[in-house]
């Protein structure tokens, strides 16, 4: 089959979804009220309950697996996975760890990565009562003052640290002040205790609202926020999700994932989806970097994932690969049910390429889905769960979450309320009261827009940070959310993202990241396709007639 126009002909997989609906209602101040027009699912008191659910019904399934060597993985099986999380249970109770002192990690493995014991440790103290804090390796192995992982150390006095190992995470030991904290190199003597009667009673004691983990916000514009996440959070998220997409729960998922457990999509979306349908889930040690990306493409050639869960960065890597290698191709993507993306829009060259692909290996169009959410949400408020042509399209609210879209400089802000948003900020009360409105919606501080302004179900589109915007010397306000993805698309397929600059400047400027395609390229040429990309942008967008062009071609 050729032609873009033969393949948007295909059908897409039929999967099992719940049809979208929508209830709104728009208010005097110019707000509107968006929720789903579907009760949420129940959900368990905490995410510990899904783990035994599977060593009940399939006790020797995988559930975790690691590389132990070039050719082999370490698995632990979901029965083998609940004996070891509830005697690390015990073992952190014995030490006299508990819910008043969250017990942190700098990273699984020695340059930063997820591994199954740090899997075992988040279980093991969640399902006791004892908050989790996974922190970014970043903090500990590329910063030069550790000024960050000083300030979260301050602020939040964990009573244990894990570490894979000292020499790795040598400088930040001897950087920060632990304040007494146990720092713990693997699991060691911890799984060796052996459950009881304090481990069955601090079991029994956790509540929905029980303290699950402190996620920390990405400190990108200060220092990191420490949020909040309770077991209700990821209850609901997870059980959210299955209630949106069945299909998940009709066989046993398996995926792939690098995304770092620091991070709440990785931590929260990933591993609680695997937890949730008895997937099993293989930890990926390569990252979308051009040398670690090849250990992906090792994994890959090894495991079939029913469903990718990444960023659109890893699409533009893997994409050339499938192209190449139609064996490859058919063997990555031969059992795929769906494609996510987040984080940014997927160019539309690329969402072309890999709805050809997806007809070469499953004879039908993989669906692409996408949401959005927050740390502070854990994550997801909307979700995408039908096969949409609009690329960023982040769906609706989902069942249980209410959206007001609040006039906020000139732009909608999306605010949010459900059991899926955080209580506060831990041990920080003025940040938690400036972040929620006088109707108790969290504000999210991102601005949306519909896809269809006639057809409001058709789903909700990003249209920048609400902070983010600034204006030029002439006065003029520039929207950098709009700005950056027109950008994008002007500019497929040879740019992956770009910053929006200019606060105060006479112009605006772009700094463009390429894709692989544009890498490929001299600098002479890939100049003049990402300028003749903005000048037909701008030719279409502002309806100029060749002889009037702006002088200037940044967007």
């Amino acid at each position: 089959m050729s032609g873009d126009d033969d393949i948007k002909k295909v059908p897409f997989l039929d999967l099992n979804v719940t049809e979208r609906s929508l209830e709104m209602e728009k208010r005097p101040d110019g707000s509107i009220l968006m929720r789903a027009g579907l009760a949420p699912a129940s959900y368990p008191d905490q995410i510990s309950y899904y783990l035994r659910k599977w060593d009940e019904e399939a006790p020797d399934r995988v559930f975790l697996a690691e590389r132990d060597g070039p050719d082999s993985w370490r698995e632990l099986t979901y029965g083998q996975a609940r004996d070891m999380a509830d005697r690390v249970s015990q073992g952190l109770l014995d030490r006299g760890h508990g819910p008043d002192r969250p017990i942190a990690s700098l990273g699984g493995t020695a340059d930063g990565g997820n591994c199954i014991d740090m899997g075992i440790l988040k279980l093991a103290a969640m399902q006791v009562g004892i908050p989790f804090m996974p922190i970014s390796p970043g903090y500990s192995l590329m910063s030069e003052d550790f000024a960050k992982l000083k300030y979260i150390f301050t602020q939040t006095e964990p009573s244990l640290v894990f570490i894979p190992d000292r020499t790795a995470y040598g400088k930040a030991l001897a950087a920060v002040e632990f304040a007494g904290a146990d720092i713990t190199e693997g699991l060691g003597d911890l799984a060796a205790a052996e459950p009881g009667a304090s481990f069955h009673g601090a079991y029994d004691s956790v509540t929905p609202d029980s303290m699950a983990k402190i996620l920390f916000t990405s400190g990108s514009t200060g220092m990191p926020k420490s949020v909040i996440t309770t077991q209700r959070m990821l209850c609901f998220n997870t059980e959210t999700k299955a209630q949106v997409m069945p299909f998940l729960d009709e066989r046993p998922q398996v995926f792939l994932d690098w995304m770092p457990w620091n991070h709440v999509a990785g931590g929260n979306v990933n591993f609680n989806l695997t937890l949730h349908c008895g997937g099993t889930l293989y930890i990926d040690e390569g990252k979308p970097q051009p040398e670690p990306f090849k250990k992906t493409l090792r994994n890959l050639r090894d495991i079939q994932p029913t469903a990718f869960i990444s960023i659109p960065l890893v699409y533009d890597m893997l994409v050339p690969h499938l192209e190449a290698d139609d064996a490859f191709c058919h063997h990555v993507l031969e059992k795929m049910d769906f494609l996510f993306y987040a984080g940014a829009p997927l160019p539309s060259s690329l969402w072309d390429r890999l709805e050809v692909l997806s007809v070469k290996a499953r004879g039908k169009r993989i669906p692409f889905f996408s949401s959005l959410g927050a740390t502070e949400t854990a994550p997801s408020c909307t979700f995408c769960n039908w096969p949409s042509q609009v690329s960023g399209n982040l769906g609706l609210p989902v069942p249980g979450v209410e959206i007001k879209l609040a006039p906020t400089a000139g732009k909608l802000e999306m605010r949010v309320k459900g059991p899926n948003v955080t209580p506060g900020y831990y041990k920080d009360d003025e940040t938690t009261r400036a972040a929620f409105d006088e109707e108790g919606f969290y504000c999210m501080g991102d601005a949306l827009r519909f896809v269809d302004e006639d057809r409001p179900e058709e789903g909700l589109l990003f249209d920048g940070r609400i902070s983010e915007n600034f204006k030029l010397m002439t006065g003029t306000w520039v929207q950098t959310g709009t700005l950056r993805t027109d950008a994008i698309t002007a500019m497929a397929p040879y740019v992956q993202d770009v910053a929006v600059a200019g606060d105060g400047e006479r112009e605006v400027g772009l700094l463009v990241f390429p894709t692989v395609a544009g890498r490929d390229k001299e600098s002479g040429e890939l100049r003049g396709e990402l300028q003749a990309g903005l000048r037909a942008h701008n030719e279409k967008k502002f309806r100029l007639e060749p002889a009037h062009r702006p002088h200037h071609d940044h967007g």
